[in-house]
């Protein structure tokens, strides 16, 4: 953001956004198709203009994102979020998918104590003779 930057790489932009941690990341899921822009398949080195319309693919997750300014360095996170602004839709299809997640993983059971060891050997020696 200093020094305003006029033209910027996709693969670039990904990285001082803070959605890959390496430029090699974003530019292998530009390259897998996971990326977006403007409802079109971008190649990493597409130059990106403000106001453009990004769709991240990352796991289970999507964000829809608009650029809302350039930068080819990466800062703080702080810094990073204000390089663009995710649309509701994105936010709360996330948010949805987030709590199907949390529903659908199982919950550790927690440690047996002294009195379910006991039950745990009683079945285990029943079941052995």
């Amino acid at each position: 953001m200093q020094g305003e930057v006029t033209r910027v790489r996709l693969d670039k932009w990904l990285w001082a956004a803070r959605f890959y941690r390496t430029r090699a990341l974003a530019t292998e899921a530009i390259k897998g198709g996971h990326v977006r822009v403007n409802g079109e398949p971008a190649r990493p080195s597409r130059p990106l203009v403000v106001g453009d319309t990004l769709r991240i693919r990352k796991g289970s997750y999507t964000w829809t994102v608009v650029v809302d300014a350039l930068s080819d360095r990466r800062g703080p996170a702080r810094v990073a979020q204000q390089l663009y602004h995710e649309t509701e839709d994105s936010e709360q299809a996330r948010a949805l998918l987030r709590e199907q997640l949390r529903d659908a993983t199982p919950r550790p059971a927690r440690r047996p104590d002294k009195r379910m060891r006991r039950h745990i050997h009683r079945f285990i020696r029943k079941q052995a003779e």
